[in-house]
């Protein structure tokens, strides 16, 4: 699991609610039935509009990407994966990789290198898998966007709320408890609007297009290890390449 996402929620609605109990303040008064219908209701609904029916269901896949384990540091294991593939390959043949196929941590590797064996030209390699990565993270980045439009939509739904609150307040001037409710689900609203979109919506949103680049940068990893096992490069040369991926900032090609 990606501690850091659960995490950064707890953190971040926490503070909020401690620091509202901190002046005072009341966990149920931020409890309003009519104001979570408004905004939640109104901002899922012109998602709807806004995507269509696969983005939706894609979107919702991706929220669990969200909370997975950090992929970068199995791009390291892969990376590791492809230079022993390369030193095999120099040293046996680049059949005798096939035997090590069924190890492989990524399905997706296992299919690009059932292509390097099979001795595909590696230009007709490179141009099927690269366009196949293109069109997914594509569609990938479509059903990110769900998350972005919810986190835009909202904080518009929330003033919304915001405005039906005041609304229903002038139109029971004379009734004090009318006027109490009024005004709660007027602010509430706002919150759930605003609160949701920037501590929610559009966090969601940056982490699943950060795990998308992380998992096109591995696929990208694959293919450019296949492609150079099957020209023939030198297995130093190799990983110099592929080791490259999995640097982090600062970090530099170690050989061991």
């Amino acid at each position: 699991m990606d501690l850091l996402t659960l995490l950064g929620l707890l953190v971040g609605i926490g503070g909020i609610l401690f620091g509202n109990a901190i002046e005072g303040g009341h966990f149920t008064a931020l409890l309003q039935l009519a104001a979570a219908f408004i905004v939640f209701g109104g901002t899922f609904g012109a998602t709807m509009v806004a995507n269509t029916m696969d983005d939706m269901r894609t979107g919702l896949r991706l929220l669990v990407d969200a909370f997975r384990a950090d992929d970068e540091a199995r791009m390291k294991t892969i990376a590791d994966e492809i230079i022993l593939s390369a030193q095999l390959a120099r040293r046996e043949s680049i059949l005798a990789v096939e035997a090590r196929l069924s190890n492989f941590t990524s399905d997706y590797m296992k299919n690009v290198f059932r292509f390097m064996i099979d001795g595909t030209d590696p230009v007709v390699l490179r141009d099927i898998f690269e366009k196949e990565m293109d069109l997914d993270e594509s569609r990938r980045l479509a059903g990110a966007k769900v998350w972005t439009d919810a986190g835009g939509f909202a904080p518009t739904i929330g003033i919304i709320g915001a405005v039906l609150g005041l609304i229903h307040v002038m139109a029971n001037l004379t009734d004090t408890s009318a006027l109490g409710r009024g005004i709660a689900v007027a602010f509430v609203a706002t919150i759930y609007g605003v609160g949701s979109a920037n501590l929610i919506f559009l966090p969601i949103a940056n982490k699943i297009k950060r795990k998308i680049h992380v998992q096109t940068e591995t696929k990208q990893m694959i293919v450019d290890g296949a492609v150079a096992i099957l020209t023939g490069l030198n297995p130093y040369i190799i990983e110099e390449k592929i080791r490259a991926y999995a640097l982090k900032p600062g970090e530099k090609v170690t050989h061991p």
